[in-house]
């Protein structure tokens, strides 16, 4: 979400979260799900007087949802367009609550749609990848904010570099990425990630070593952060030569420092103490 939502605006998000879960479970197609939401969050983010309207607490539920119903009817699969129904029949604390929701319920429905093809561990990684990517490649990162350049070349130039690569669900959320709310591909890449883990209830850690974790130290790791938190946790690591030896963990608010330089300067800081 590019922002914190509150009140009825989280309720609501709450609610519609519930629902969409309903409609997958249903038989609903997560993958069109995604795409038709993304799409109405697009038209209301550029229709400043329909999301107006949509969020309009004069206007009642029923009047609301018969509005886009026919705006939205032939373009729209049914589950979709219950679910933008529903979407607007409920209260909202900000009019672009609306937008931002129906994109974050997309985002939702690509991770399902992951999890629904076996492809749910191959999206985190793959999402994580990519943010490493665009982080390290200066060229790439500022191709992807360039506002001179169409969302129709982003998503070109995105489409050279993973079809055929990564899983679907990650090529379209790399997608979404240059298109949303988000103020940079990689603010809404991390984003996506925190969904994708809390879809599986489970936390994400990054990180930081100077050579590659062996798969026994990867698994013992996140095996002694899951029973400190209390949840499973993903593990998604960096190789930085900075780190020089030990390991540093981040994971929500919480730092876990083990490095050397780390301990070199709590040495530091006790001698001149």
């Amino acid at each position: 979400m590019s922002h914190q939502l509150r009140g009825a605006s989280a309720d609501s998000l709450a609610t519609l979260t519930d629902l969409l879960g309903r409609a997958v479970e249903g038989g609903a197609d997560a993958a069109r799900l995604a795409d038709d939401l993304f799409g109405v969050s697009e038209v209301l983010r550029r229709e400043p007087s329909l999301r107006r309207v949509a969020t309009d607490v004069s206007v009642t539920p029923e009047a609301k949802a018969e509005l886009v119903r026919g705006i939205f009817a032939a373009s729209l699969d049914p589950a979709s367009l219950d679910l933008v129904a529903a979407a607007v029949g409920r209260r909202w604390a900000a009019t672009r609550d609306l937008g931002d929701s129906l994109e974050h319920l997309g985002v939702i429905a690509v991770v399902r749609s992951a999890d629904q093809s076996g492809q749910a561990d191959a999206l985190e990684d793959e999402l994580f990848a990519f943010e490493r990517l665009v982080t390290d490649n200066p060229e790439l990162r500022d191709a992807l904010s360039d506002p001179a350049r169409s969302i129709h070349d982003k998503r070109a130039l995105l489409h050279g570099l993973l079809d055929g690569k990564v899983a679907p669900a990650t090529v379209r959320l790399a997608e979404q990425s240059v298109a949303g709310t988000h103020r940079t591909v990689q603010v809404a890449v991390e984003e996506y990630q925190k969904v994708a883990a809390a879809h599986r209830s489970r936390l994400v850690a990054t990180v930081r070593v100077a050579r590659p974790l062996a798969e026994q130290d990867a698994q013992r790791l996140a095996g002694s952060l899951a029973k400190q938190y209390g949840r499973p946790v993903h593990l998604n690591v960096v190789v930085d030569p900075e780190v020089i030896g030990g390991v540093r963990v981040e994971i929500g608010d919480d730092i876990i420092d083990g490095t050397v330089v780390s301990r070199l300067d709590d040495a530091r800081r006790r001698l001149a103490g």
